[in-house]
């Protein structure tokens, strides 16, 4: 069973370590999000240079290019891509059920590769053996994610995430005893929470998940902040204290994080902040600035103030507006590391909030400040 050692609770929010095979994760914490083996536009030393505990790969992706045994044969995630800290992979199941004329069946999906439109199909047991074969310290449960917010839609996709988590706990269960005859580095399942916006639903598959008795839970689905607070009471008021909680695809938005941690969650991971870094839309603590805008080209102060990232430490505001606008790779590169560094020390700091007791005021003042408004 994966350890999870609590060292402080507020209410739901709690302060702790994950111990993985591959090092330990202090929580809260912002998971960089490396859907391809990579975070776009960062080396894995600029990941580590700018604080990031842990890594996040995206098992659809990685079944398409390079394919896992090409990761296997590597050493696992960590070894393929020189991160060698601790390794997360989600099923790949959002961006499956994004995908166009996908056939769904209780057995599992099957669909197109969006690269070349080769056919394949991922159960749940075949969702188990590619995520061990890439070799992340902790994966995550094949889920179905509704596209609809119909209730009896996302009822039935709630169930049938149910089953297939029947079916990954004994698919796991089996490569993990094998592992463990071979004497081969654990591995760990968190199951995947779903229901969408419906109280009720979330109640339900949290009672359901818990009782699988998995080393962790995924909390899945697509919300806002506005839903997202009396969802995550209902959900953790219900999961197991003493299991790491994962909130998917989440921490574009700040109070996201906020949130997040306030009601129970422990990581989290979201491919939003490289992606706005990538289109000069970048975090100060006074909001979000478009640093393409021309009243930016003269501007000779650093993007943020009392920022040490490699980013605001060295380059102007003018710089980062002309690497910009003659379209060069390295406003990328500098935008992506200031981003991923804001958002990563954004939950350092609520974790020592946490820890200080001082999480209301801190939250009250960062909000404030950031959405220039009382919230």
């Amino acid at each position: 069973m994966l350890k999870f050692d609590i060292e402080k609770r507020d209410g739901l929010a709690r302060v702790g370590t994950i111990h993985t095979p591959h090092g330990d994760i202090k929580t809260p914490a912002f998971v960089g999000a490396a859907t391809r083996a990579t975070v776009k536009a960062l080396t894995m030393q600029e990941m580590r240079d700018l604080g990031s505990q842990a890594i996040l790969a995206n098992t659809y992706h990685l079944i398409l290019r390079p394919g896992t045994d090409l990761i296997k044969e590597a050493g696992g995630l960590a070894e393929f891509s020189s991160w060698h800290g601790p390794t997360f992979t989600d099923s790949g199941g959002f961006q499956i059920f994004s995908l166009p004329n996908v056939k769904i069946s209780e057995n599992g999906v099957k669909f197109k590769s969006h690269i070349d439109g080769a056919n394949f199909e991922i159960t749940p047991e075949s969702s188990m053996q590619a995520q061990w074969a890439i070799g992340a310290d902790i994966h995550m449960a094949f889920d179905h994610l509704a596209k609809s917010e119909n209730y009896a839609d996302m009822k039935v996709a709630m169930e049938r995430t149910h089953a297939w988590l029947d079916r990954c706990v004994t698919e796991n269960e089996k490569l993990a005893t094998a592992a463990r005859e071979n004497n081969e580095v654990e591995q760990y399942l968190y199951a995947v929470v779903q229901g969408g916006t419906f109280n009720d639903l979330r109640a339900e598959s949290a009672k359901y998940c818990a009782s699988k008795n998995p080393d962790g839970f995924g909390i899945g689905g697509v919300f806002t902040a506005d839903g997202m607070a009396e969802m995550l009471q209902t959900v953790n008021s219900i999961l197991p204290e003493n299991k790491p909680r994962h909130l998917l695809g989440m921490g574009q938005e700040p109070i996201d994080l906020f949130v997040g941690a306030e009601f129970g969650c422990d990581t989290f991971d979201c491919v939003g902040p490289t992606r706005m870094a990538r289109n000069g839309s970048l975090y100060t603590l006074d909001g979000r600035i478009n640093i393409k805008n021309a009243k930016y080209k003269h501007d000779f102060t650093p993007l943020m103030q009392d920022c040490n990232c490699e980013c605001c430490n060295n380059y102007t505001r003018a710089y980062l507006h002309h690497l910009f606008k003659t379209d060069e790779i390295t406003a990328k590169v500098l935008a992506s590391i200031h981003n991923e560094h804001f958002v990563v020390h954004t939950v350092d700091q609520i974790r020592a909030s946490l820890l200080d007791g001082t999480f209301a005021d801190y939250k009250q003042e960062f909000l404030s400040r950031y959405y220039g408004k009382t919230l």
